[in-house]
């Protein structure tokens, strides 16, 4: 069977390193997102695939594509490929019904939850900020509509409460790495049954964007503690010390004695406390924090940071940089 493996980012990096490995399988090629430029530099760098990619292509022969358009000329280039199945994780575009017809057996997608809930781009993050106590894996068919095809397979994951976006990440990419030989080798022998989804149950997640990392302190303690975890490693939780843009890198719910301290109101720094960290109020509970950093500079444990912040107690934070004392 020819197959054409769809991605870009990390996650889905075991899984091409496993399609390469199951027998019977050719990787014709690898379609991933244009090299962009990143940093102040604007150097180019090319996507976690591209770069996994190439450390493959001394064993397995294959080229790897990277156009900015799905158009009538790329189409034609895979065409002569001869490809039986699609298999996509994070690539980042939408396949139209005249790519999919390129492949005799059509597509399949790997999908970080249990369909039909969190179609869309960031279920990762949907489940971490919803504080889901399990989430999981699907393999679907590619379909016209995004995240609505039939499920050949899905697996759960129960959650800690400690998850970070990039911890979750890891683990599914490796999970999902396990799942999708059988899918494929099901689809070889003529043995795949998928069931469709019920989309009366559909939920929806969506793009995140810088501007979601903003903390909200009317929100909850909880909310915004796991907002902190869902986004981790971006696009980050912050607030601001006066002008200065201040990332909030790890938090807890403070459960110490709440008598002792006076409410303050939302986005008040109350003070210290020597086993949680510095403590805010938010507008339901105390957050707890305990490793902060300074935009470009290094992050820090909430002690060391309190030594060169040391007019930080007292200060009112609000979403957008005012404060008041």
């Amino acid at each position: 069977m020819k197959i054409l493996f769809a991605g870009s980012p990390a996650i889905a990096v075991p899984s091409l390193e496993a399609l390469c490995n199951i027998e019977g399988v050719h990787l014709a090629g690898v379609l991933t997102n244009p090299d962009s430029a990143k940093g102040r530099k604007s150097f180019l760098q090319q996507t976690e695939i591209s770069e996994a990619a190439g450390g493959l292509q001394n064993k397995f022969s294959f080229p790897v594509f990277k156009p900015e358009k799905l158009d009538a000329v790329f189409r034609e280039e895979i065409k002569s490929l001869g490809c039986d199945l699609l298999v996509s994780f994070a690539y980042g575009k939408i396949f139209g019904p005249k790519f999919l017809s390129l492949f005799r057996l059509g597509g399949i997608n790997i999908h970080p939850s249990l369909l039909p809930k969190y179609r869309g781009p960031s279920p990762i993050q949907a489940a971490i900020l919803n504080r889901d106590k399990v989430t999981g894996i699907s393999i679907q068919t590619l379909a016209e509509k995004m995240d609505s095809g039939d499920v050949y397979v899905s697996e759960e994951l129960q959650l800690t409460g400690d998850e970070t976006a990039d911890t979750l990440a890891d683990t599914v990419s490796k999970k999902a790495a396990l799942m999708l030989p059988g899918v494929i080798k099901n689809i070889m022998e003529g043995k795949s049954a998928p069931a469709a989804q019920d989309h009366t149950l559909a939920s929806f997640c969506k793009l995140i964007t810088r501007d979601d990392g903003i903390i909200d302190w009317s929100k909850s303690a909880a909310e915004i503690e796991a907002s902190v975890r869902a986004f981790t490693p971006w696009p980050l939780c912050r607030t601001f010390h006066k002008t200065r843009e201040l990332f909030l890198l790890r938090t807890a719910l403070y459960n110490g004695d709440f008598k002792q301290i006076p409410e303050k109101g939302a986005g008040y720094v109350l003070g210290i406390d020597k086993q949680y960290g510095i403590l805010i109020q938010t507008g339901e509970g105390i957050l707890a924090v305990t490793e902060l950093q300074y935009q470009a500079k290094k992050a820090l444990f909430w002690r060391d940071f309190l030594n060169g912040a040391r007019d930080f107690t007292g200060v009112k934070f609000d979403k957008r940089g005012n404060y008041g004392i």
